[in-house]
């Protein structure tokens, strides 16, 4: 048996139950009151005719309930509920009606004929028709109710559910920007910078020093004020980026090459995330500076298309391994901080010949 016809047939006995269980207590009612009258009484005949005369109900409650289960939402709106429950009273209740006329026959051991039913449905008191729409309105409000309470539990744990992704991530988004921050200022950097500042400041330097270290500092408070924003222009990006450089050449010199290409006015005025270019700059040049004594050969590009931003960084590759390896995690940071940012959004890392491309895709947007 397959699932859904196994749902279904759980259903039907689940319902058949509860209706016979109903039945067993109301004809238990019933045979315990002609006994206190002295009149004759036998339960189990009792038993039969309250089952079969609520076998439309348990039909009836079980239709409800598998429709309900396949369109949780069709009983919200009050017209289509009012709809549904005309169609009943008008086609249910005579088809109900005239199946009891027919009941009765069959329990009264008689033969069953259209006409025979058609005259037991005549002698039906008013009190029968009025108690079987009763019991009809009455399963119909039940079904209604329970359906509309599965549904309003069901959005309910839709919205935690979806409170909780949100939630996650958040979370995973404020880690991420810790992770990056601590990525793209290590150590290392400031240690190096710091002590290129105090060669500057032994050698008498001050001028150059109280540069760096005014660049230090901006560097320091763009990176702080940058961890609790979500997005910030290209010409703030390559403003920090410039400073890292500045600061850099502290300890490179002139060695210290890169060409920055395609930064355009619409370029710069286009939107990313924060700290997004330095750990690609440095990136390139722990690969490119740090492995030999000549100039380096850093480009930084920028391509914009009509639904992207591409930015690319490349650098030559060494066949010497860079003494500063880093910690690895300014491109998988990088990588992890795109994809939560959007799911377009990408970076895209190989070696092509004897230079190595870092390439950053970005959807459009720039700020006004």
């Amino acid at each position: 048996m397959n699932p859904t016809a196994h749902k279904t047939a759980r259903t039907i006995c689940y319902h058949v139950a509860f209706w016979t269980a109903l039945c067993a207590a109301g004809a238990l009612g019933m045979y315990t009151d002609r006994i206190a009258h002295k009149h004759e009484a036998v339960y189990a005949l009792i038993l039969r005719e309250w089952w079969v005369g609520h076998l439309p109900m348990m039909a009836l409650s079980s239709a409800l309930s598998l429709v309900l289960a396949r369109r949780p939402a069709l009983f919200l709106e009050r017209r289509t509920t009012w709809r549904v429950y005309a169609g009943l009273v008008l086609l249910f209740m005579p088809l109900e009606w005239f199946f009891l006329a027919c009941a009765d026959v069959l329990l009264r051991g008689e033969t069953l004929t259209l006409a025979s039913g058609w005259n037991e449905l005549t002698k039906m008191g008013k009190m029968t028709f009025f108690s079987e729409t009763s019991w009809m309105t009455g399963t119909f409000v039940a079904m209604v109710a329970i359906g509309n309470h599965r549904e309003a539990r069901a959005r309910s744990d839709a919205f935690a559910k979806a409170q909780a992704e949100n939630l996650n991530l958040y979370l995973a988004l404020e880690q991420q920007r810790m992770l990056a921050l601590r990525a793209q200022l290590e150590p290392h950097f400031i240690f190096n910078a710091l002590n290129a500042i105090s060669a500057l400041v032994r050698a008498g330097d001050k001028p150059d020093a109280l540069a760096g270290i005014g660049r230090l500092s901006d560097l320091l408070r763009y990176a702080l004020s940058a961890t609790q924003r979500e997005r910030a222009t290209i010409e703030e990006e390559l403003g920090f980026v410039r400073d890292y450089l500045a600061l850099q050449r502290l300890r490179y010199g002139a060695r210290l090459r890169i060409a920055i290409d395609g930064d355009d006015e619409q370029v710069r005025r286009g939107e990313c995330p924060p700290l997004l270019l330095q750990p690609l700059i440095e990136n390139a040049l722990r690969h490119d500076l740090d492995c030999h004594d000549g100039p380096g050969d850093i480009r930084l590009s920028f391509e914009r298309t009509a639904r992207e931003l591409l930015i690319r960084v490349m650098n030559p590759v060494s066949d010497y391994s860079s003494p500063n390896p880093g910690t690895g995690l300014g491109l998988a940071n990088t990588r992890a901080r795109l994809a939560l940012l959007d799911a377009r959004a990408s970076l895209r890392t190989e070696q092509q010949g004897r230079r190595f491309l870092a390439e950053i895709s970005l959807p459009l947007a720039l700020r006004d």
